[in-house]
């Protein structure tokens, strides 16, 4: 009998052969980092929220092989956010860089139907001389409309997040109503899919990229989320339940 493939790596996937097919390479990294990678780096405050225990898996220090003498930037968890991929691999290369990070992240959080502990995510970044908003806009059009199809339009609204300036918020319109309202889209016309914006300056310092040279943007999406909307599945915990009866539909 033949197997599945899970909908999680078949979302994936058909990403990453999208992304390929205009010049994006894959990047990985670790699933346990350090506070420098994950928050340091990416320029979140040592205050926000995202640091406390709620939001993190952190590891005691013995047992991450960290003395408890060491700075803070050493101590370790499991990563929130793949965005860390995109600073080693800044460290490692020069731009132009172009690179997509598929990977699960974890967060310290109460699971529902819309929420888990664990999830996957996808990150973009694209570092050159000439990289604007306009050419970030321009890509992930391109991506959902080869995903849910050519008549989908992106739009962009203003957003923080503490390593892009400007930051915004993409949404697509729904691909199910195309845009006149429904149950997928909350009777709006649109889906919110994904936060991006340009690659703040300091980011680009601390990797020794320099920002008066070289601009970059960022984008980072939910997998799950996207496998929700494309097959229609309502829970998020069906896709970790390990229930056959779930993968075999697929």
């Amino acid at each position: 009998m033949l197997g599945h493939i899970h909908p999680l790596s078949q979302i994936i996937r058909r990403s990453v052969d999208i992304f390929t097919d205009i010049g994006f390479e894959v990047a990985l990294g670790p699933e346990l980092e350090t506070e420098h990678y994950n928050f340091d780096a990416l320029n979140v405050p040592k205050d926000h929220p995202a640091r406390d225990m709620q939001d993190s898996f952190w590891l005691k220090p013995e047992r991450a092989g960290v003395s408890t003498e060491s700075g803070a930037g050493t101590n370790r968890l499991l990563r929130t956010q793949t965005s860390a991929v995109q600073i080693r691999y800044m460290e490692e290369h020069k731009p132009p860089i172009k690179i997509i990070a598929p990977g699960k992240v974890f967060r310290n959080e109460a699971t529902d139907a819309t929420h888990e502990a664990q999830f996957y995510q996808l990150e973009g970044l694209q570092v050159d001389e000439k990289t604007n908003l306009a050419d970030l806009k321009g890509t992930i059009q391109y991506f959902f409309r080869h995903l849910f199809g050519p008549a989908t339009a992106v739009r962009l609204r203003p957003s923080y997040f503490p390593f892009v300036e400007p930051g915004v918020e993409a949404d697509i319109s729904c691909f199910k109503c195309e845009g006149k309202g429904c149950n997928i889209c909350k009777n709006s016309g649109w889906i919110e899919i994904m936060g991006a914006g340009m690659v703040h300056p300091s980011v680009l310092n601390g990797v020794k990229i320099d920002p008066r040279k070289y601009q970059g943007f960022a984008f980072g999406m939910g997998i799950d989320r996207i496998a929700m909307l494309y097959y229609g599945i309502n829970d998020v915990r069906l896709s970790y339940s390990g229930d056959l009866r779930f993968v075999n539909q697929f």
